[in-house]
């Protein structure tokens, strides 16, 4: 009777491990929109990269508007082939004067690129933005992105609270720009929404894996001997 109940409970653990080792191979989502910068100096002149890493669920990508924060007032977007690009603007009020005396009345709002030929949700594509970073360090930009699909749309649209972040860029002194590759890797991004783990998630899901599997020979051992010992 105990030999049976003690290899039933080997069995049941088994059982166990191999229901949970598929699902050590489901990874959370990856990134959906970043945008990563050429330099985090305050007033420099920076390139913003938009990264657009999949479709709509399964749709095709046909737009992506890009607003840019109240604090940035000279951007200039990048030609992109396949892509229309067009700008919307609005007023400055009340109008400021930049740092070489420029009277500002009207800025770029948001950017967006079109296309008559949709990305589709295996390919990536980026959009290149030339902006004039606020003079300000430690002022926080954030821009929301707006994804539209064949089939719906994603809007990556929300501001982060204030001290969070994760999710959005502040502006450092001079000497101490990040790199847009640092920048990336320590997980800093210009848009609200998820940041890309899939490296970290894949390592997790395999080291998730490899306990499954050990616990499972170790299951089929302990029952190998329990059924000698009878």
């Amino acid at each position: 009777m105990s030999r049976q109940v003690v290899s039933s409970g080997v069995r049941g653990t088994i059982g166990a491990l191999l229901v949970l080792a598929p699902l050590a191979l489901a990874a959370p989502a990856s990134a959906h929109v970043t945008v990563t910068p050429s330099t985090t100096e305050a007033g420099a002149s920076a390139l913003a990269v938009v990264s657009i890493g999949h479709g709509c669920e399964g749709s095709s990508t046909t737009a992506v508007e890009i607003r840019i924060p109240a604090s940035v007032y000279s951007v200039t977007p990048t030609r992109n082939p396949l892509w229309e690009v067009t700008v919307k603007k609005e007023p400055v009020v009340p109008p400021v004067t930049d740092e070489h005396g420029t009277r500002i009345t009207d800025r770029v709002a948001s950017v967006t690129y079109r296309t008559d030929t949709p990305l589709p949700d295996g390919q990536r594509d980026t959009f290149e933005l030339a902006l004039r970073l606020p003079a300000q360090v430690g002022t926080a930009l954030v821009f929301p992105t707006i994804q539209t699909c064949e089939k719906g749309e994603s809007a990556w649209i929300e501001v982060p609270a204030t001290g969070h972040d994760a999710d959005e860029l502040v502006l450092t002194a001079a000497g101490t720009t990040a790199t847009a590759a640092s920048t990336e890797a320590e997980n800093v991004a210009l848009v609200a929404g998820e940041t890309d783990s899939s490296s970290d998630s894949s390592l997790l899901a395999l080291g998730a894996l490899g306990v499954g599997v050990v616990g499972v020979l170790l299951g089929l051992a302990a029952l190998t001997r329990l059924r000698r010992q009878s």
